[in-house]
C-alpha cells in the first residue's frame, strides 16, 4: 500500500504529524506503523494540545509517592504503611454512541488502572452529563449508562459511593461519563508500568482480543457528528467477572515477586502498553503478534495493535520464573501467553509469522518522548461580554418563596438522584459508611490502615462557563469543603478535563483559565494534582459542552470518631449559618432553570474565605463542637436545610439572619464558602468563639424541629412533603 498524506489525514493525522514521522523513521512508515503513530498521538492517548498547561499544575509535594502521571494512576501515603491509589477517566464518545458498553467499559478501564499498581480497589464514583431529562434521547442515554455502571460495578464487587448528576442542554449530543476509582496498596506491594531487563519475557494476560475498540483514542479525539454511528466498533464491549478474576490473579502474582512490570491495554491497546512500557524503561520489545490469542480469525497486525478489547494486561516477567506466573493465572482460568521478550535497541519490532509488519522507537511514540506538543491560540469568548453585563437588579425578587422552593427542590439537577444510586450496589466490600448516614463526601473505611478515606466528584460547570478561572477554584474547593465537612483532611486530586475542541481559540480560553484556577487553588489546600484524563471534543452541532474540569478529590479520616455527617440530629438544636451573606444570584439554579437566565456572572468566591472556612470547619469536628455540617451548593441554604432533614426527617424553623438581602439571593443564591452547621446548647458558645477567633461570619438562624417545616413564620408542612417531592421528581419525569 503506497502511504501519503492522505493516508495520514484519514488516520487524523495532520500534515506536519505526517512529516515528522517520516523524519523520526528516516522513511515513511507503512501502514501498520502508521496506525500506530495515530493512535498513540492522538489527543486522547499523546495530550499533544494540553501537556503544556498540565505541567504549570501542582504534580508533587504533600503526602505524593510518585509523580503525576508517572503510573497508570496517582499514589499518596496514608500512614500505617499503606498508600492510596486513585484516577478518575471520561469515556464520553463511546457512551454517546453505545451508553450500556460505553459506560460499563468506563468502569473497567479505571479499575484496572488501580490494581494494576498492585492495589486493590474498594470504591468507585462517577459523574455524569446529560442533556434535558424531558427529551427521549436524554431519558434513553441515562437509562443505558446508569445500567452500564451499574452491571459492570455491581458484577465486579467493588460499591459505586458517590457522584453527581447534570442535565443542561448543551450536553444533548455529547453526554459526558466519567468515571472514578479508588484503591488501596500496601507499601512495597506496587508495581511499575515499566519495561526492563534484556530476555525477560513479556505476557499478554487476560481476554481474547477482537475487533471491538479499534481505533478508540482516535475516535475519542474526534467531535461527533451524524456519521460517528458508522464507528461502533470503536466502542469495547466489557467482561466484569472477566474482570474480577483478573483482578484476582493480578494481586496474587504479585506476592511472587516475579513481576517486573504490569500494564493494562487501554487506550490504544497493545500498541500503547508495549510503548509507554519500553519508553519508561529505556528499552525494546520483540512482539510477535501472531501469539495474541485472537477471538477473531484472520485479524491484521495493524487491527491487533489498535485493538481496544477489554479486561487484557501487559506483564513482564523475570525471565526464568515463567512457570510461577503462569501457574497464578492458570488457577484463575486466565488465558497468560508468552508474545515476546524485552530487548535493548529501543524498538518495537511487531512480527507476524515470522515477518516484520512494524518497527518503531518507542520513545517516539510516548508523551514525553517524540509526541508532538502544542502552544495553541486562544482568546476571550464573546459570549463573556453578555455574562459580564449581567444585573442583579435586572431581575424581580421572589414573592412566594415556598411555591418557588417547591418547584426548586424538582429541578433534575438539584431533586434526588434516588432513581441512579438505588441501581449501584453502594455496600458490597462493607466498608462505604455513607449509605445509611450521608455527608457530604462518601466516607470509607481502608481495611487494615485504621482509617476511613473520604472522596467526592465535584464540578459546576455552569460556573466554569461564566468564569472559567474561578469556576475552576470552585471545583476544587468544593470537593475539599466536602471532605472537610465529612471529617477528613484533603490530600490530592486527580482531574477529567472535558472541553470543547482545541483548536477552537475561545474553548482553548476556557480550558487554559481552568487549569490555572485549579492550580491555584490546589496549591492553597495543598492537594497535588496525582494525574487524571484530558477529553477535548465535547461538542454538539450548536457548540461544545459548558468546560467541565471534574474534580475527583480523596481525603483522609484519621480517626471516625471525628467522621461528621450532614443530617439534623436533635430536636432543638441550634442551626448556624457560617459564612458570608453575598447579595448574589448569579449561576443559581434558580435564576437558570426558574428565571430562564441563561447569562450570569459566577457565584460569589474568595479563595482565603474558603480556606479559613475550611479550617473552621474541621477545628469544630475535630473539638466535638457540632452535631451536623452540609456546605451550600446548588439551591442554595434551603435545599442545604432540607437535605439536613431528609435523612432523620426532622424539619426546621428558620428566619432570615440579614433583612438586607434580597430573599432570593438569602435563600436561593449559590455564593461559595457557606456551611450550615447544627449544634446544642452547650456547644453553641464554643462554635461562636471559634467563628469570632477564626474571622468567619456566623448566624444562628433557626432550630431544628420534630417534623415541621416553618420559614420566616410561614408553615410549610411537614418534612415528608417536601421529601416525596425532591425523592420522585426524576422518576415522575422519567415515567412521563
Amino acid at each position: 500500500m503506497h502511504i501519503t498524506v492522505k493516508t495520514a489525514q484519514q488516520l487524523r493525522l495532520t500534515e506536519e504529524e505526517f512529516e515528522s514521522i517520516k523524519q523520526k523513521l528516516g522513511r515513511t512508515p507503512n501502514f501498520t506503523e502508521l496506525c500506530a503513530f495515530s493512535g498513540m498521538w492522538s489527543e486522547h492517548c499523546s495530550y499533544k494540545n494540553s501537556i503544556k498547561w498540565l505541567k504549570t499544575l501542582p504534580r508533587d509535594g504533600g503526602r505524593m509517592l510518585v509523580a503525576a502521571g508517572e503510573e497508570n494512576a496517582g499514589l499518596m501515603d496514608i500512614g500505617n504503611d499503606y498508600g492510596v491509589v486513585f484516577k478518575i477517566e471520561s469515556h464520553n464518545h463511546p457512551s454517546a454512541l453505545e451508553p450500556f458498553q460505553g459506560a460499563a467499559t468506563g468502569v473497567g478501564g479505571i479499575q484496572r488502572d488501580i490494581f494494576t499498581m498492585g492495589a486493590r480497589p474498594i470504591a468507585s464514583l462517577n459523574s455524569l452529563r446529560f442533556g434535558k431529562l424531558e427529551d427521549k434521547k436524554t431519558q434513553r442515554l441515562l437509562a443505558g449508562v446508569v445500567h452500564g455502571i451499574g452491571h459492570y460495578g455491581n458484577c465486579f464487587g467493588v460499591p459505586t459511593v458517590g457522584g453527581e448528576l447534570y442535565f443542561e442542554q448543551c450536553y444533548h449530543t455529547n453526554p459526558l461519563v466519567n468515571a472514578m476509582s479508588v484503591g488501596i496498596v500496601k507499601a512495597g506491594k506496587t508495581v511499575s508500568a515499566t519495561a526492563e531487563g534484556k530476555g525477560n519475557p513479556v505476557f499478554f494476560v487476560g481476554s481474547a482480543t477482537g475487533k471491538d475498540g479499534i481505533g478508540g483514542a482516535s475516535f475519542a479525539s474526534a467531535e461527533i457528528t451524524a456519521d460517528s454511528v458508522e464507528e461502533l466498533p470503536a466502542v469495547q464491549v466489557g467482561d466484569p467477572f472477566q474482570e474480577k478474576k483478573l483482578l484476582e490473579a493480578c494481586l496474587e502474582v504479585i506476592e511472587t515477586g516475579a513481576i517486573v512490570g504490569m500494564q493494562d491495554m487501554g487506550a490504544a491497546g497493545i500498541i500503547c502498553s508495549t510503548a509507554e512500557m519500553s519508553a519508561k524503561g529505556g528499552v525494546g520489545m520483540r512482539i510477535d503478534l501472531d501469539k495474541v490469542p485472537t477471538r477473531q480469525q484472520n485479524m491484521k497486525a495493524w487491527e491487533l495493535l489498535l485493538s481496544e478489547s477489554q479486561e487484557r494486561m501487559l506483564v513482564v516477567v523475570q525471565k526464568g520464573r515463567e512457570a510461577e506466573v503462569l501457574a497464578v493465572f492458570d488457577k484463575w482460568d486466565l488465558s497468560c501467553s508468552n508474545i515476546g521478550e524485552v530487548t535493548d535497541t529501543g524498538l518495537l519490532d511487531f512480527y507476524m509469522h515470522g515477518t516484520l509488519e512494524a518497527s518503531l522507537p518507542a520513545h517516539e511514540l510516548v508523551l514525553g518522548g517524540g509526541a508532538p506538543q502544542y502552544t495553541r491560540e486562544y482568546k476571550t469568548p464573546a459570549y463573556l461580554e453578555k455574562v459580564n453585563a449581567f444585573d442583579i437588579n435586572g431581575v424581580a425578587d421572589i414573592t412566594d418563596l415556598k411555591s418557588t422552593v417547591e418547584q426548586l427542590v424538582q429541578i433534575p439537577n438539584i431533586a434526588s438522584k434516588r432513581w441512579i444510586y438505588t441501581q449501584y450496589d453502594s455496600m458490597v466490600g462493607a466498608a462505604n459508611t455513607t449509605t445509611n448516614a450521608p455527608s457530604d463526601a462518601a466516607v470509607v473505611l481502608a481495611k487494615g490502615t485504621g482509617k476511613a478515606l473520604a472522596m467526592t466528584v465535584d464540578c459546576n460547570s455552569k460556573y466554569v462557563y461564566a468564569n472559567p478561572e474561578t469556576g475552576a477554584m470552585i471545583a476544587v474547593a468544593e470537593a475539599a469543603r466536602n471532605i472537610v465537612c465529612s471529617g477528613g483532611e484533603p490530600i490530592g486530586v486527580t482531574n477529567c478535563l472535558n472541553f470543547g475542541n482545541p483548536y477552537d481559540p475561545e474553548v482553548y480560553y476556557q480550558f487554559v483559565k481552568s487549569v490555572e484556577g485549579m492550580g491555584k487553588a490546589c496549591r492553597k489546600f495543598n492537594t497535588p494534582v496525582t494525574g487524571g484524563n484530558v477529553s477535548f471534543y465535547n461538542q454538539n452541532p450548536d457548540g461544545p459542552v459548558y468546560p467541565t474540569p471534574t474534580i475527583g478529590m480523596v481525603g483522609i479520616v484519621e480517626d471516625m470518631k471525628n467522621r461528621m455527617t450532614l443530617d439534623f440530629k436533635n430536636e432543638g438544636d441550634s442551626i448556624v449559618l457560617l459564612g458570608t451573606q453575598i447579595n448574589d444570584i448569579g449561576c443559581s439554579e434558580y435564576l437558570h432553570k426558574i428565571k430562564g437566565v441563561e447569562f450570569s456572572t459566577v457565584p460569589h468566591f474568595d479563595l482565603e474565605e474558603e480556606f479559613a472556612l475550611q479550617n473552621l470547619v474541621a477545628d469544630l469536628i475535630k473539638n466535638k463542637s457540632i452535631q451536623s455540617a452540609h456546605d451550600i451548593s446548588e439551591g442554595g441554604l434551603i435545599v442545604t436545610l432540607l437535605e439536613s432533614a431528609f435523612t432523620t426527617n426532622k424539619g426546621f424553623e428558620v428566619s432570615a439572619s440579614n433583612k438586607t438581602i434580597r430573599k432570593d439571593a438569602y435563600w436561593l443564591g449559590e455564593a461559595q464558602s457557606r456551611v450550615v452547621v447544627s449544634c446544642n446548647a452547650v456547644q453553641l458558645e464554643a462554635v461562636q468563639k471559634a467563628a469570632m477567633a477564626a474571622g468567619i461570619e456566623l448566624a444562628v438562624i433557626g432550630k431544628v424541629t420534630l417534623g415541621a417545616v416553618k420559614v420566616e413564620g410561614e408553615d410549610w408542612g411537614n418534612i415528608t412533603d417536601w421529601k416525596n417531592k425532591y425523592d420522585t421528581a426524576i422518576e415522575k419525569q422519567l415515567a412521563k
